[in-house]
């Protein structure tokens, strides 16, 4: 069932702030045993919630599944991001977008299949995004400009939590916003940091171009949420 806000791929940016840095809020970094407690402790600043899915072949582990998902979507009105890092992502876009995920980004390493991917969860009314790994060209992504509505640039290797941002990726953020707006897609189409986000680097990612980075144990762990959550928004 969709939630209230709807962020399907004609409104995704309307219902968020154009002017501050979005937060997307990773559950991965979340406690794994008080999912619910742990949503209603972030909703009042999240601006969205970041679902990493992995299904240990693309990337190492397993992460989260459609039925969580959809167990955990009666819980707030927030838009949930899906963010697909498996093998074949058109097995897995139909279960999602069921479960409620307002928003899925597949990987440009995805290949052969990615506009068919990409096909499949615009014909579903929902937002479409293409992440690129750290070794990913950003021109990869040219012939899908069309068809996305978010760039996930991901500043460490996918699937491993805890390490420190490649020093690439402040550049890759400003090449990608000058490619957007090339082919006349900034501002429509939002570039997202995912990996390494951190109070050291969350200014540097802001002064490249970003419009909103995924962050984990940046506010789980932080001892005042109000002050960490202005203090981002205020970037």
């Amino acid at each position: 069932m969709k939630t209230e806000i709807n962020m399907t791929k004609e409104n995704i940016w309307q219902s968020l702030p154009e002017s501050r840095l979005l937060i997307e809020v990773s559950l991965w970094s979340s406690d794994p045993t008080r999912f619910a407690e742990e949503i209603k402790r972030m909703d009042a600043w999240a601006d969205m919630y970041h679902i990493d899915v992995s299904d240990a072949h693309f990337v190492p582990g397993l992460l989260f599944y459609a039925d969580l998902v959809k167990a955990l979507r009666p819980l707030t009105a927030r838009p949930f991001h899906v963010h697909l890092m498996t093998d074949n992502p058109l097995n897995h876009i139909a279960d999602f977008s069921e479960a409620g995920a307002d928003v899925i980004s597949i990987h440009a390493e995805n290949g052969p299949i990615v506009p068919a991917a990409l096909d499949a969860i615009r014909r579903r009314g929902i937002a479409a995004g293409i992440g690129l790994g750290l070794a990913v060209p950003l021109e990869t992504i040219v012939p899908y400009l069309e068809m996305v509505d978010l760039v996930l640039l991901m500043g460490t290797p996918m699937g491993i939590k805890g390490v420190q941002p490649s020093d690439f990726i402040y550049d890759r953020v400003q090449q990608m916003k000058a490619l957007l707006l090339k082919f006349g897609k900034r501002g429509q189409t939002k570039v997202f940091a995912d990996g390494g986000i951190r109070e050291q680097t969350v200014p540097k990612l802001r002064v490249a171009g970003v419009d909103g980075v995924i962050a984990g144990s940046l506010v789980f762990k932080s001892p005042d949420l109000r002050k960490t959550f202005d203090w981002l928004h205020g970037l």
